[in-house]
């Protein structure tokens, strides 16, 4: 059987800088191919240079063929790969919400593919756009069709994505990171919805990721790529059970690993009774309040001081609410009782003082980090608050103190954020939070944005400055490998409300509720039994 597509000898260049250099691979008819690597490998330059995607002339090929069916792209004319893109070739992208039209309707976003290629209109189109949306398991897709994207959530926003990639029934679909951003049970969903349509259509797929245990699920051969090299590929069994090269031996030992901090025995750093945060739904011209959004639902939770706790559920489900209501960064109703003192009816000046020992870490550390300000000025930042009495030397001395914690280089104190990797500014966000010395830290989800090499960095960090500062931690995160590598005591969340909580070792080895038992079956790939989990 000769190859569908054929990658032979592939080099890309961004002015001097060699971005992939000498790639081949094939891809047979029905195949699925996993490219798999850190960021900045080449997964995605690759991939986009499969359909000439990349920006030209700021991106060349001074070198390689992409052959497909036997015809080279590399050479063919922008009208010859507008009818290649979309129709024989298509492409899910990362992010549905950047890659979407915020201003189109789902049915006219759809619609278009098929009128382009399929010159179909009106009656025609909606019909297809119905089949193709509940093709993806849209639910009611009649009363999706004059949705916008952000009305939509991300699981829904990656299946009209993939209606949109399907709509022409392609030979060959390029998959770019598709369940990044997705909770574990919706990434579940995606990955047998893809292999699902990939057997009803026959069709062939490159699959771009970083995440090596939606590989073992998904690919038949899977090839690893390392600063812009493929370093090994082989069926995927042989590449986990017998990796031949270090890079792919460090990417499979990268999985988050090592024991979380024995449960506490100390006092109560914080604890909420009857917690609730709801938001009004508004609607008709006098914007009356018809109903309520309840994104913490009556909660009551308490966190020992030098413990872990891990807060998991699903987008949605409140963890991120309750992490900021608890820190009173949301209004919210209930008690809330930190340090002993009842902080609930307290101002925001009043809250001031106590700001120094209750810390977050977010997310996205990009978006966290003020692209103006130094490392230095955003370390020091909180100093210049909460300890007003520091010198400017003694300041300093503090801020190089807290980047050494986290195991960054004085000298990066200079430096800004867009000049460091995801891992490095996730670092210097924690050491911002660090250098005010701090009773509570809450992590909100500090890893998913991360590689797995780079989530077990964060990770081992986090428990050692745990072990050597005696903090304790809220660790926000629907990323149950992380959390069971870090937490000693986890709550699961849903829909506002707690469906389960207790010990780690209960909660991932002995889970209670369905809910608790579909979390683990998603995110670790366990065989769920009745009354518990086992590997």
């Amino acid at each position: 059987m000769s190859a569908l597509l054929s990658i032979r000898d592939l080099y890309v260049r961004f002015g001097a800088t060699e971005a992939v250099r000498g790639v081949s691979l094939d891809i047979d008819p029905g195949e699925t191919v996993a490219l798999v690597g850190e960021s900045g490998s080449g997964k995605s330059v690759t991939a986009l240079s499969v359909l000439k995607l990349l920006p030209y002339p700021a991106a060349s090929h001074p070198k390689g063929a992409v052959l497909f069916k036997g015809r080279d792209l590399m050479t063919a004319t922008d009208a010859e790969l507008r009818q290649v893109r979309g129709s024989d070739i298509s492409m899910i992208f990362q992010e549905p919400m950047t890659s979407l039209n915020p201003v189109h309707t789902i049915e006219r976003q759809v619609g278009e593919i098929l009128a382009i290629h399929r010159g179909l209109r009106a009656n025609a189109a909606r019909a297809r756009t119905l089949e193709l949306l509940a093709q993806v398991g849209i639910t009611d897709p009649a009363s999706r069709l004059g949705a916008y994207p952000h009305q939509l959530s991300g699981g829904q926003r990656q299946r009209v994505m993939i209606a949109m990639a399907l709509a022409n029934e392609p030979d060959l679909l390029i998959a770019d990171e598709p369940t990044t951003a997705l909770d574990v049970t919706v990434q579940a969903q995606i990955l047998t919805l893809l292999k699902d349509l990939q057997q009803k259509l026959g069709m062939a797929m490159l699959f771009i990721t970083h995440d090596l245990a939606i590989v073992k699920k998904i690919a038949d051969r899977t090839c690893v790529m390392t600063e812009g090299e493929i370093v090994e590929q082989g069926p995927t069994e042989t590449i986990f059970s017998a990796p031949r090269h270090a890079y792919t031996r460090h990417l499979i030992a990268a999985e988050p690993k090592g024991r979380p901090a024995p449960a506490a025995s100390g006092g109560t750093i914080v604890e909420a009774q009857d917690l609730k945060i709801w938001f009004p739904i508004r609607a008709g011209l006098l914007r009356r309040t018809v109903g309520h959004v309840k994104a913490v639902d009556g909660i009551d939770i308490s966190i020992r001081e030098g413990e872990t706790l891990g807060i998991v559920g699903e987008s949605g489900s409140g963890k991120s609410t309750l992490g900021l209501a608890l820190l009173r960064l949301v209004s919210s109703t209930g008690r809330i009782v930190f340090l002993g003192e009842d902080i609930q009816g307290k101002s925001w000046k009043a809250m001031r003082p106590l700001r120094a020992n209750m810390q977050i870490v977010f997310q996205d550390p990009y978006g966290s980090l003020s692209p103006r300000m130094s490392v230095a000025e955003i370390i020091g930042e909180g100093l210049k608050v909460h300890a007003r009495g520091l010198g400017t030397a003694e300041r300093e001395a503090r801020v190089v103190a807290a980047l050494e914690d986290v195991g960054l280089e004085p000298a990066d104190r200079h430096r800004y954020p867009h000049e460091f990797s995801g891992g490095q500014r996730q670092r210097i966000a924690i050491a911002r939070a660090m250098v005010l010395s701090p009773r509570l830290l809450v992590l909100d989800e500090p890893t998913s944005a991360l590689d797995v090499s780079i989530q077990a960095q964060i990770v081992d960090l986090l428990r050692d400055l745990q072990a050597a500062k005696g903090l304790t931690y809220l660790f926000i995160s629907h990323d149950l490998r992380v959390v069971r590598a870090l937490a000693s005591r986890v709550v699961v969340m849903k829909d506002g409300r707690i469906v389960e909580e207790g010990s780690a070792v209960d909660i991932f080895e002995r889970p209670r509720e369905p809910y608790t038992k579909s979390l683990l079956a998603a995110a670790l790939n366990l065989a769920v039994v009745e009354g518990g989990a086992k590997t």
